[in-house]
């Protein structure tokens, strides 16, 4: 239990939180982003909301996969899994999230299209080879922590000489994310949200490194801390950025130091690099179009692209007109803003994507912190 016991012991979690309490400085208020959503879950899962000074305050960011794929890509790959032959490979938090008009992979399932959840890229290769009449799309999402088995898969299914596998990749790009929220206008003017330093993501990072967030200081003056998941991890992390902040110093520190380097896994990275290529503008959703923030395949692996096998036509489908999800996602907002949280939106009857994915922001406030504002207030 080694990194995992320790990492949760809640004397420890008293003393950073005393700590918290004597470094905050009573004069300022910190907002800090945690940017992944596993960050957001394990503050609400574990109480550190409660351990942290009033002044020390979360916002909640992008950083969930799921939650950022806009409805209109979405319906793309829902589009797919209803051609005729298509076996249409999905990873399970995709299944559940409403597209345009009330549609979703689950429904379209129930309809007859045959969509199958998988654990990961090579369970798609596995379904392609024992159905060689069928063509079967992997519906690849994810930041840089799913990439390489992506491309992986793809390697593979060239060296077998398999025809009848593709991949629709969505797979998006977190420096570039980082960079659509410090530019946009909610950040900017400084009147919607403010924010002071990142709590940089933890496998993504073990991928790229930590230099990939460099640019942070060095561009816009924030500082960005790496954090593992568990609450130990995010309770130093924050003390980390309360310090830098406290000392005039904005730099990029690494908490996460059992696994995250600056350099990160260079294999990873030239696997990346050798199978896949930046798109020169992809639509986020909550965020909008933004360059070189995802990816597609190289012209070397196009026969195996689903875009262009199937002649996909690009979608932009806006959201459900009740649903805050995008504000969520830009910090903004907080789940509970949004009017029909926990009410006509649930995990059993989701109105957008926050409210399925087990890293969506909505999902944590639900599960582990949903009366928290009515007994503040009570």
């Amino acid at each position: 239990m080694k990194y995992i016991e320790e990492f949760r012991d809640g004397r420890l979690g008293a003393n950073l939180a005393a700590a918290l309490a004597r470094d905050a400085d009573g004069g300022r208020t910190y907002h800090l982003m945690e940017f992944c959503g596993g960050h957001t879950h394990a503050i609400f899962r574990y109480g550190v909301l409660d351990l942290l000074p009033a002044n020390v305050r979360m916002v909640h960011g992008p950083g969930c996969p799921v939650c950022v794929l806009p409805i209109g890509r979405l319906n793309m790959a829902i589009h797919l899994a209803r051609e005729d032959g298509v076996i249409l490979c999905t990873y399970a938090d995709m299944m559940r999230v409403p597209g345009a008009d009330g549609e979703s992979l689950l429904k379209a399932r129930a309809d007859g299209a045959d969509v199958r959840m998988v654990y990961s890229s090579l369970d798609a290769i596995r379904i392609a080879e024992d159905n060689p009449d069928r063509q079967v799309v992997f519906f690849a999402i994810g930041f840089e922590t799913t990439t390489p088995p992506t491309a992986i898969a793809l390697k593979t299914a060239v060296a077998k000489g398999l025809t009848n596998f593709s991949v629709f990749c969505n797979h998006v790009l977190t420096p570039a994310a980082l960079v659509g929220i410090l530019e946009s206008p909610e950040v900017q003017d400084g009147e919607t949200v403010s924010l002071d330093g990142f709590v940089g993501p933890a496998h993504v990072s073990a991928v790229i490194g930590t230099k990939a967030y460099e640019f942070c200081p060095e561009r816009y003056g924030r500082p960005v801390v790496i954090s593992g998941f568990e609450p130990l991890d995010v309770m130093q992390s924050i003390l980390m950025l309360v310090r830098q902040l406290n000392e005039g110093r904005c730099e990029v520190e690494n908490e996460y130091t059992r696994v995250v380097s600056r350099e990160g896994n260079r294999k990873a990275q030239d696997l990346m690099d050798e199978v896949f290529e930046t798109r020169d503008s992809f639509e986020w959703r909550g965020l909008g179009a933004m360059p070189d923030s995802a990816l597609k395949l190289r012209e070397t692996f196009a026969d195996l692209d689903a875009e262009v096998r199937f002649r996909l036509p690009e979608r932009t489908i806006d959201d459900h007109k009740a649903c805050e999800c995008a504000d969520v996602l830009r910090g903004v907002k907080r789940p509970t803003d949004c009017k029909v949280f926990g009410t006509a939106c649930t995990p059993d009857t989701p109105l957008g994507s926050c409210m399925v994915s087990s890293e969506g922001a909505c999902a944590a406030y639900y599960t582990f912190g949903r009366f928290r504002d009515q007994q503040a207030t009570a």
